[in-house]
């Protein structure tokens, strides 16, 4: 995300579902692209930063993704960075793996990653996910990405908070690090 503005419009490119996913239907090759037309729209209309999820692998995994997953989207992260060096690219593995995320956001020169759950726990349609911002922060220092910045929701839609649920302590749970 840039640094001219406080609050910034972030472009959400859901990528359709991947090889591997129950209702994929296209090639990789076709993946890219229209991900690619996606980012370029975005960036004509003006927007500075675009977010890549794979929002249509539903239903999600509860924690770790397969491992090409990852790669298909650093892929994806490359050729737009490649297309429009000026961009902010960040990286979303749902339903929630910060650590794929941040080896993707690493391999493509993303510079931010969403996390869904970074800290506290969500009853959502996958169960319980619990953040892991102690694990997510830890392998994020040993990848020497700590210019990888964490866009973390403070309370995920889709989801009810587990426990306390007062939004403003949720908000000082998952302020930056």
């Amino acid at each position: 995300m840039g640094d001219r503005h406080p609050f910034e419009l972030v472009g959400m490119v859901h990528l359709p579902p991947l090889p591997g996913s129950p209702r994929a239907e296209m090639g990789i090759d076709a993946i890219v692209e229209r991900a690619l037309s996606d980012v370029a729209a975005m960036v004509r209309g003006g927007l500075t930063s675009v977010l890549l999820e794979n929002f249509g692998d539903v239903p999600f995994a509860k924690g770790s993704v397969d491992p090409h997953v990852p790669a298909i989207l650093a892929v994806i992260g490359a050729r737009a960075r490649l297309a429009h060096p000026h961009l902010a690219i960040g990286l979303n593995v749902l339903r929630n793996d910060p650590r794929a995320a941040l080896g993707a956001a690493l391999a493509c020169g993303a510079t931010f990653v969403r996390v869904n759950v970074h800290t506290g726990a969500t009853w959502t349609d996958q169960g319980l996910i619990e953040g892991d911002a102690y694990g997510t922060l830890r392998y994020r220092q040993a990848l020497g990405a700590s210019g990888i910045r964490i866009a973390a929701d403070v309370d995920v839609k889709h989801g009810t908070p587990a426990g306390r649920a007062d939004i403003s302590e949720l908000a000082r749970d998952t302020r930056p690090f």
